[in-house]
């Protein structure tokens, strides 16, 4: 995040409070999603920071461990750790000294597969691992530590209602903190700038991807699936691609978190159930230029609109989560005969059923779904939702709200 305004990240509580009780915290997340300004803006005063992104400091670590971290002794923030995974080892060596010495080393990385491979081997029982993505919209609008509105009995009605044209603005842009800051960047060419770098620097570090042209034919293919079922194998073929090269490509980008991967809902009750997943991207802003969408009308208005408003809603339920420190339980659900739920948010062993709709007008009709599901699962089933683009907030039926996006 560039230097100027600082925006509240959700995270911070949580990671103050790791910092505390372990030797080393591990901060993950996209590149460009604000790890190293907040790192920097809750920890500067007391910690060194060293970034390993450049070439001679990489290359001084690698080549005697023990004396680079002599010469950056703890509490030290080390930014970038992938791009030096050797010197983990020599981190736990000297977290071993003073096991019991909390917040030693913080530690950033953008590329999941690698870090967490080697921290899990290193650093196993000595350190917290927490991931921060783009910017969440209550992060955006100044209210970071707001719960979803099914995780508080107090409902805190907020004032602002936002516009349909606003709306559709900001999902255009998406959450990146650079986005955020600067209303005047062009967020067309930025995130073309984003989609290079991301591919020429983590997507070839992490599978060796020779073909990089054809991958971002890949991921553009995968945007115009965006909340739809995905068939891997028509995919495949679409593109003229191996299945097990699909698949492959695929968990690079979950491992970057650029997609989530939603899995359907299953329990035992007798229907016969969709097995295929769907996928999301994280940050809508990404999903609406690779989609090549540069107007809010066409982008609303268009084939695409549902799955990016479903997409903005997921979204939102996903960072949230894991800016608290937890993992997002969240599913989808769909039988043979075409009955879906968009997303089904577990909590407290219970389940949320959440549908998303595009118009700005919520009807009864529209909750048909969530009650089919509230009474196929009566012992398991929460109050649903039904999140639309207007600013209504009404009943739709026992058991079920209309909710304006704006208020979720």
């Amino acid at each position: 995040m560039p230097q100027g305004r600082y925006i509240k990240r959700s995270l911070e509580p949580v990671l103050k409070k790791a910092v505390s009780e372990f030797p080393a915290v591990v901060l993950t997340g996209p590149r460009q999603s604000g790890k190293t300004t907040l790192l920097k803006h809750l920890f500067s005063k007391r910690y060194g920071y060293v970034s390993l992104e450049t070439p001679d400091i990489r290359a001084s670590a690698l080549e005697d461990p023990r004396g680079f971290l002599e010469m950056y002794p703890p509490p030290v923030i080390f930014d970038e750790i992938q791009h030096a995974p050797e010197l983990l080892p020599y981190v736990k060596e000297r977290i071993d000294v003073h096991r019991n010495k909390a917040g030693q080393y913080l530690l950033t990385g953008s590329q999941n597969i690698l870090l967490m491979e080697k921290t899990s081997e290193s650093l196993a029982g000595r350190v917290a691992v927490l991931r921060l993505l783009p910017l969440s919209r209550r992060e955006i609008m100044g209210y970071p530590q707001t719960p979803l509105p099914w995780e508080s009995k107090k409902q805190k009605q907020r004032d602002e209602r936002i516009s349909s044209g606003s709306l559709w603005k900001e999902f255009l842009r998406g959450g990146y903190p650079e986005l955020a800051v600067n209303p005047s960047r062009d967020c067309n060419l930025w995130h073309a700038g984003y989609v290079q770098t991301y591919l020429e620097r983590d997507v070839r570090t992490i599978r060796q991807v020779g073909d990089l042209s054809q991958f971002q034919i890949f991921l553009r293919a995968l945007a115009a699936r965006s909340a739809q079922l995905l068939n891997l194998s028509e995919l495949s073929r679409d593109l003229g691609i191996a299945l097990n090269t699909v698949k492959s490509w695929l968990s690079v980008l979950e491992a970057t978190y650029q997609v989530t991967v939603l899995r359907p809902y299953f329990a035992n009750i007798g229907k016969r159930l969709v097995k295929t997943p769907k996928v999301y991207f994280n940050d809508v802003g990404m999903l609406c230029y690779l989609t090549g969408l540069k107007d809010p009308e066409h982008a609303m208005a268009g084939p695409l609109g549902g799955a990016i408003m479903e997409t903005a809603v997921l979204s939102e339920i996903v960072k949230t989560h894991i800016h608290q420190g937890t993992d997002p339980h969240v599913y989808f659900w769909r039988t043979s005969f075409g009955t879906e739920v968009d997303i089904l948010v577990e909590t407290g062993g219970k389940i949320v059923p959440i549908e998303v709709k595009l118009s700005a007008t919520p009807r009864p009709a529209m909750a048909v779904s969530i009650k089919t599901f509230q009474e196929d699962f009566p012992d398991t089933s929460l109050p649903g939702y039904v999140i639309h683009s207007g600013s209504v907030r009404l009943p739709l039926g026992p058991g079920v709200t209309a909710l304006p996006f704006d208020a979720l």
